[in-house]
């Protein structure tokens, strides 16, 4: 098994070139292509806003060849990526076919788009078979992924698109052509009605990608594995049933969230340490 982790957190602090050298430093054999910074999405006013970053500039591609030759000079590959969000505003639908590009132009496989939170599988098909042409032209899958909203009255989350096993299942049997990417947290949260265990044997053959991190099993809060309240054990050796080929990818984004430029290579040092404890346990199941 291999292990990759997001660079969006730590590139917020010294960019994506370092984060890149600091992750193959650490002893991760790959890197996942975050491109949230393509556009920038007000939660408040709900509008997009383009922004200074190369992703969002004419020059996006010569970006993603430079960060992939940064990869490769330091021994590591671009796996998979995940695009901007939220899809359902048509401008962030918009960045799509673009991040599918930089996918490809990075080395990367699989390219994760969420699905729209409040509409059907048959509903959110309609947008991943649009996309799925111009995705195969570029040797890239697109992935769907589990996703939450939030019960204010019940202080827990409450259903959203590929949420339970059923729903994810369908969202990618409507949408011929899409994997799927568990995001583990995301199945561990309270009120989702399912765990990560159960979606990984409903999935089977269906899930490629993963999006590991730990939380309180009530929020999403992106920590490393092995610090809050997932048993980890249960889900490896449930990916391992399903004989799962794919990477351990890390998404802990909030695990760097107080780092600096001094320290950062310690914490992702940690990050690497706990996707191998992960590969340690697959091994020996």
């Amino acid at each position: 098994m291999k292990i990759s982790t997001e660079i969006a957190s730590a590139a917020k602090i010294i960019g994506e070139e370092k984060t890149i050298e600091l992750v193959a430093k650490a002893g991760f054999d790959a890197w996942d292509f975050s491109m949230f910074s393509m556009c920038k999405y007000d939660w408040g006013t709900k509008t997009v806003n383009p922004t200074d970053h190369p992703l969002s500039s004419d020059n996006y591609l010569a970006f993603a060849r430079r960060l992939k030759q940064i990869g490769l000079d330091n021994g590591i590959h671009c796996n998979q990526s995940h695009a901007p969000f939220p899809v359902y505003s048509k401008e962030i639908r918009s960045y799509l076919k673009r991040a599918i590009e930089c996918t490809a132009e990075a080395g990367g496989k699989i390219c994760v788009i969420h699905p729209d939170n409040f509409k059907s599988a048959q509903e959110n098909a309609e947008m991943y078979l649009e996309l799925i042409p111009f995705a195969n032209e570029y040797g890239v899958k697109i992935a769907t992924e589990n996703m939450w909203c939030w019960d204010k009255e019940k202080d827990h989350s409450c259903f959203a698109a590929c949420a339970t096993p059923k729903s994810f299942c369908d969202h990618v049997d409507a949408a011929n052509g899409i994997v799927a990417c568990l995001d583990i947290g995301h199945a561990e949260m309270k009120g989702s009605d399912t765990t990560a265990v159960e979606m990984i044997k409903a999935l089977d053959h269906r899930l490629q990608a993963l999006h590991i991190h730990d939380n309180d099993k009530w929020h999403d809060s992106h920590q490393i594995p092995f610090s809050m309240d997932i048993d980890f054990v249960p889900i490896v050796k449930a990916l391992k049933e399903i004989d799962y080929k794919g990477y351990f990818t890390l998404e802990v984004d909030q695990y760097l969230k107080n780092r600096t430029a001094d320290n950062i290579f310690d914490g992702i040092k940690e990050m690497a340490d706990s996707a191998k404890k992960l590969v340690q346990i697959y091994s020996e199941i």
